[in-house]
């Protein structure tokens, strides 16, 4: 029998004695009145009732120390034979194991080193865990398990928590923003009939009810414009999207964006308000006008540096070498001025361009928008070319939105903006799985587990 599973063996007996001496291994509550970070401001003698997951657990003659683990931080808890009731000190010695989840009342003082910590009075057992927590530096750092595993990549590696933390910050600093500039916030389908709205290939799905194939929404960009149509001038989605493609650093075929759509502006006023945007988000979530790219500082200044699509890709209509040339861009830059060919969506500028631009930094396109185009006429034909072209990763034909055109959308700016990018940015992730929770993982054969 291997170490983990004699270590199973062990906790599930006890398990057992628990509740053959009927205590409850798994009660339903537990009245935590004080979070660790409370514990940590208290004064000395304040009396505190926390609750957490047990990180560690020595035991020094008649004082055992431990850590207890919750959202807030973590901090040193002791059990002193005579100051600890003896029948707490007992249970906490017999029955709990690291990453057992317990609530504990007692007073706060310092050890004789100084140390911040919880004088125990009474121990409460929330949570008995069967299975051992990982060795963070033995057990748990090869990057594939912690994406499988992200509860445990969570509970070893605080600072994977902060990455989310950062992330959440940074979606309500975005929709802050936007709700000060007047914009409804709004949901759309994410089952769609036809797929459209950018140029990727969907994942389809099956409607029993209606007996139709559907999709899973590429972006939400048709109907947010409906929405347009309808008479809201100033909308957003904060919008889950889906694209049946590759995976890399940068690329998740399960993504995050915020889309929103502001009328009566053009491409030109929403690049000055998408650096409005951009530096209110950084300035808040970092506290200067600053970014760390690859261990370097970069300082945030508008207006942003442009460049147009042509000269960034020497003359050649290629999204490949696009991709690679962005790469080399560090500095806020809008690239501009896009083929026609590749913008579908898109207000024509002249007749090999359209009022198109992408925001590059850090060598991430974080931001993609134009002006929208809105005559139904022409929209009408674009849909029908790509039909005839018959290619995969096309628009199919939206008859329904061709008609909300035909009632009259007024002159609108399209924005949309990868949330997984930007969060990469502002934490200096290098992948695009590290900050996403749960990034879908190939399933793991069953003898790949032994």
């Amino acid at each position: 029998m291997g170490r983990e599973e004699e270590i199973i063996k062990e906790r599930l007996r006890k398990l057992e004695e628990l509740r053959s001496k009927k205590i409850n291994p798994y009660p339903a509550k537990f009245d935590k009145r004080n979070s660790i970070k409370d514990a940590l401001k208290a004064r000395m003698n304040a009396s505190i009732k926390t609750a957490g997951r047990i990180m560690k657990k020595r035991e020094i003659g008649k004082i055992i120390f431990s850590e207890l683990l919750d959202y807030s931080g973590k901090i040193q808890i002791v059990f002193q034979n005579e100051k600890t009731e003896k029948k707490d000190f007992d249970f906490f010695e017999k029955y709990i194991d690291i990453g057992d989840i317990v609530g504990v009342e007692g007073k706060v003082f310092k050890t004789k080193t100084g140390e911040h910590s919880l004088l125990v009075k009474k121990i409460t057992l929330l949570t008995k865990t069967i299975l051992p927590l990982p060795s963070k530096w033995h057990g748990f750092q090869d990057k594939e398990e912690r994406y499988r595993k992200r509860y445990l990549d969570l509970i070893m590696n605080p600072e994977v928590k902060q990455i989310f933390e950062k992330r959440a910050e940074i979606i309500e600093e975005l929709r802050n923003f936007l709700l000060k500039n007047n914009f409804v916030e709004v949901t759309t389908p994410t089952l769609q009939p036809i797929a459209g709205g950018a140029l990727a290939k969907p994942f389809k799905a099956y409607y029993n009810a209606y007996k139709e194939d559907v999709y899973l929404r590429i972006a939400p960009e048709l109907y947010l414009k409906r929405l347009i149509v309808g008479g809201f001038e100033r909308v957003f989605e904060f919008a889950q999207c889906f694209r049946n493609e590759g995976v890399d650093w940068s690329h998740n075929p399960e993504f995050n964006i915020l889309e929103f759509y502001y009328a009566y502006i053009d491409y030109e006023d929403l690049m000055k308000f998408t650096e409005e945007m951009v530096c209110n988000v950084i300035n808040k979530i970092n506290k200067k006008m600053e970014i760390k790219i690859e261990d370097k500082i970069l300082k945030i200044k508008k207006p942003f540096k442009r460049i147009t699509f042509e000269k960034l890709t020497k003359g050649k209509m290629s999204d490949e070498i696009f991709k690679e040339e962005i790469k080399k861009i560090k500095e806020p830059t809008f690239v501009i001025d896009h083929p026609f060919e590749m913008s579908p969506l898109a207000k024509i500028k002249d007749e090999k361009t359209v009022q198109r631009f992408q925001l590059i930094i850090g060598g991430l396109e974080i931001v993609n928008a134009y002006s929208e185009l809105n005559d139904p006429l022409e929209q009408d034909e674009r849909f029908k070319e790509q039909v005839r072209r018959k290619e995969e990763e096309k628009h199919e034909y939206d008859k329904d939105f061709i008609e909300a055109l035909k009632y009259g959308m007024p002159p609108t700016g399209g924005f949309g903006l990868g949330i997984d990018r930007l969060t990469m940015l502002l934490t200096g992730s290098s992948s695009i799985r590290d900050v996403i929770l749960f990034p879908f993982m190939k399933p793991e054969k069953e003898n790949d587990k032994c």
